[in-house]
């Protein structure tokens, strides 16, 4: 099997420690094989232990470094003792990004309490936890970058409200920790996929499945987006090509939360997608698409 095909120079963070919370599957898997493609100590933080292990054990067969910890983000004491145990293990951590989250698809007066607790937990609790941690532990005195996962929330998020409440609640939060952090060296900033080719599209069902193929007529550059262009943004708000970057949060989406209703997309092919993950799959509902 190739390698990882990196925009990035090969050695760009060799020697450096990135944890990656939900490193198991979709955009956070890849984003481990590159970082690591690109020299990091990847650490891989999710739930399932299996799901970890198998990414642990692709990113080794290809000449990588990673490790794994089994860290629920929603969880205080978890993710206190899960920061320390890294630090312990590595000396140090370099970078994180905060991949993990999670939704389901609801209107607002269907969501239960309960229901948005979950998702704003995972989503933005979840997140906040992991930043503080890192900080407090290691870059307050070291330095260091932090990337964000968001979502494209500025028009609302209707059919996902708590989802979009949640994702606003990043944004701000990555704004607030780039102004407070910054005299620790530390930069915080997000990114916000739109429409992503990633494995997550397979776990909707009921009417969203049958949206999903539909999504590219919506977006201006006619197409979905690959993780790995989702990686490589992520790749340069870590490196030191960003060092006078923070705060901010970049909108990967192919313009699709810009333009107005009225405006008629064209229909066209010439956008053509960067696509350098080498174990890429195409979701199972984009498959379907396709027959």
């Amino acid at each position: 099997m190739s390698a990882y095909q990196s925009v990035f120079r090969s050695d760009l963070f060799k020697d450096q420690v990135m944890i990656i919370t939900g490193g198991g599957s979709g955009i956070g898997r890849c984003t481990a094989h590159e970082l690591a493609a690109l020299g990091a100590h990847v650490v891989l933080l999710g739930r399932k232990q299996e799901k970890l292990d198998h990414v642990q054990t692709e990113i080794i067969s290809d000449g990588g470094s990673a490790s794994t910890h089994v860290c629920d983000i929603r969880d205080e004491e978890i993710v206190k003792t899960t920061i320390s145990d890294i630090l312990k293990a590595r000396g140090r951590i370099h970078g994180l990004v905060n991949n993990a989250g999670g939704q389901f698809p609801s209107p607002l007066e269907m969501i239960s309490a309960k229901g948005f607790d979950a998702v704003v937990r995972n989503n933005l609790t979840g997140t906040f936890l992991m930043m503080r941690e890192v900080y407090t532990q290691c870059m307050q005195d070291h330095g260091g970058s932090i990337v964000n996962m968001t979502a494209d929330m500025w028009g609302g998020m209707p059919g996902m409200g708590h989802s979009g409440a949640a994702r606003a609640g990043v944004e701000n939060l990555t704004k607030t920790a780039a102004v407070e952090w910054a005299r620790s060296g530390v930069r915080i900033n997000g990114v916000a996929p739109g429409w992503i080719m990633s494995s997550g599209m397979d776990t909707y069902q009921g009417v969203m499945k049958t949206i999903i193929p539909t999504l590219k007529a919506k977006v201006p550059l006619k197409r979905m987006g690959t993780e790995s262009e989702v990686s490589s943004a992520i790749c340069f708000l870590l490196s030191a090509a960003s060092a006078f970057i923070s705060g901010v949060t970049l909108r990967i989406d192919g313009a699709a939360s810009q333009g107005s209703r009225i405006w008629e997309l064209a229909d066209h092919e010439r956008s053509q997608p960067y696509d350098g993950f080498h174990r890429a799959f195409i979701p199972d509902v984009l498959k379907q698409d396709e027959n």
